[in-house]
């Protein structure tokens, strides 16, 4: 029992790493589109994993957990703000998706689209005005596209991952 608490512990804590290491990579990446805001969101990818492989609490924590320390570490106030809606409407959307019988690339898909509408109403809040939605199309087709890639790579993981699973099981 003592053995199978120190695998989950250990198995998070790798999982909240390597969010945050992929939030911190992808700040260091030149990543321009010409189009402010868009970003690969590859810290995602874990959360799409953990979704996937894990307990949605576990799944939802990790998340959170690497918004605030990416937040903390090199951003601000309004990257907590603009992340915490995102991520979190994003991972409600995926939750809720995961359990139609839409693929993991619909659900991330879902969620890559999700995550910036969340953000473009912190925006509108910020800015006091709706205007900023005629940027909503533009950020809608990035997030489908972002989706796509991540859900693609988070299939080819969690397969190989079940993979490995049922190999140590025989």
């Amino acid at each position: 029992m003592k053995r199978d608490t120190a695998r989950k512990t250990a198995l998070f804590g790798m999982m909240v790493a390597l969010a945050f290491t992929f939030s911190y990579l992808e700040s260091l990446i030149p990543f321009n589109f010409g189009i402010p805001g868009v970003k690969l969101g590859i810290a995602n990818l874990v959360v799409i994993i953990a979704l996937y492989t894990m307990s949605a609490k576990e799944a939802l924590a990790i998340s959170v957990i690497r918004i605030f320390l990416a937040a903390l570490t090199f951003g601000n106030f309004f990257s907590v703000a603009y992340s915490l809606c995102g991520g979190l409407l994003s991972f409600a959307v995926m939750f809720f998706m995961k359990k139609t019988k839409l693929s993991m690339i619909g659900v991330s898909m879902l969620g890559g689209i999700s995550h910036n509408i969340g953000q473009i109403i912190v925006a509108a809040i910020v800015m006091e005005t709706i205007r900023i939605a005629y940027y909503l199309p533009v950020l809608l087709v990035a997030g489908l596209i972002t989706g796509l890639l991540l859900g693609i790579v988070a299939k080819l993981i969690t397969d190989r991952l079940n993979k490995l699973k049922k190999a140590n099981k025989q």
